[in-house]
């Protein structure tokens, strides 16, 4: 009973926080590689190849071992392909986005992933919006009080309450020698990525309970991605130097995002099937809290009153949800024993 307590409640709850983490230095590692001269399309060719590497192995012996499995059909590979093209735009928006603008505004425009997450949720039947429930009363408060802290993390500064010696670190603002322009165009770049990151949620709750195996599925996705990047990513970029790797900033990104890349598929395609999308995408605005905690520790960032203010609003919404999910498993009771554990529907 303590086992299955802690697998469905602080487990995917640790996982997705590290993975939030782990995607915030991705997104500093990937602004500081650009900065460098890494191509959009040599990364992501590179570091989808690596991740397929390292599931090869992983996605045969899970499949040896796992007995009852169905076999993979064309109704499994049409989802996966569908989640390869949603997900390749969402990388190319994404990645471009914070091209044009920094991995702290990548974070803060995270916060609409909630809402855009419910918001299909509710329009595919995969959410009850009862509004009298205070299940779903607690779901559409704490999404939006947690997003006005993310606001007031990105728009409100206030005094500082520590002050670095140097500050090694992407503003919140338009960076020098970024126009104003670009920061808008990389802003718009990012809210499309969320709201094709809320879609491809969906689909992947979708994928898992027709395939429940997270490893095989993601390989898949890993392997088709690949093949189907290949021949768009070379087309795209023909200058022959760019493919060249040195030992560098890049080269480190690369490695780092073919490894943890790969993980992270992993762990959000065995939360999606655990918990259901809108639990993954509540996750999303604490990257701004990471990205503040990382800014100060490691890059030598200023903490603002504002930074201080906007988490502890955050956090407010941020455990709404949390409770409001927790409440509804319950509510539940053994009857989800026979079910797959995602949203009302």
């Amino acid at each position: 009973m303590a086992w299955r307590n802690c697998y469905k409640g602080a487990l995917p709850f640790t996982a997705m926080v590290a993975t939030e983490c782990i995607n915030v230095g991705l997104n500093i590692l990937y602004k500081a590689s650009t900065l460098k001269g890494l191509s959009f399309y040599v990364f992501i060719l590179y570091s989808s190849a690596i991740s397929t590497l390292v599931l090869l192995p992983l996605a045969f012996i899970f499949r040896g071992r796992t007995a009852g499995l169905p076999t993979i059909k064309w109704p499994l590979i049409n989802r996966i392909l569908l989640l390869v093209l949603i997900g390749f735009l969402a990388q190319l928006c994404g990645y471009k986005g914070i091209e044009y603008s920094s991995p702290t505004l990548a974070s803060a425009i995270s916060n609409l992933s909630p809402a855009f997450t419910y918001i299909l949720a509710v329009i595919f039947r995969m959410e009850n919006l009862a509004l009298r429930s205070s299940i779903t009363q607690a779901k559409i408060i704490g999404t939006l009080v947690s997003i006005s802290g993310a606001f007031v993390v990105l728009f409100y500064k206030g005094p500082t309450i520590i002050s670095p010696s140097q500050s090694l670190s992407l503003s919140l603002h338009s960076p020098r020698g970024t126009s104003e322009t670009k920061w808008v165009i990389g802003g718009l770049l990012l809210a499309v990525e969320y709201l094709l990151f809320s879609g491809w949620s969906i689909v992947q709750t979708q994928v898992m309970k027709i395939y429940p195996a997270e490893i095989v599925v993601v390989f898949l996705y890993a392997l088709c991605g690949t093949i189907i990047s290949a021949p768009v990513c070379l087309m795209a970029e023909g200058n022959l130097r760019a493919w060249t790797l040195r030992p560098d900033v890049a080269l480190v990104t690369i490695i780092y995002s073919g490894f943890f890349g790969s993980s992270i598929s992993v762990v959000l395609a065995w939360a999606l099937h655990l918990k259901g999308p809108v639990y993954v995408s509540i996750f999303k605005p604490l990257s701004i809290v990471i990205a503040a905690a990382m800014g100060v520790i490691f890059l030598g960032d200023a903490l603002y009153l504002g930074s201080l203010i906007g988490s502890i609003i955050l956090s407010i919404g941020f455990y709404a949800v949390i409770w409001a999910k927790a409440k509804e498993e319950l509510s539940l009771g053994s009857s989800t024993d026979d079910k797959t554990p995602l949203l009302n529907s």
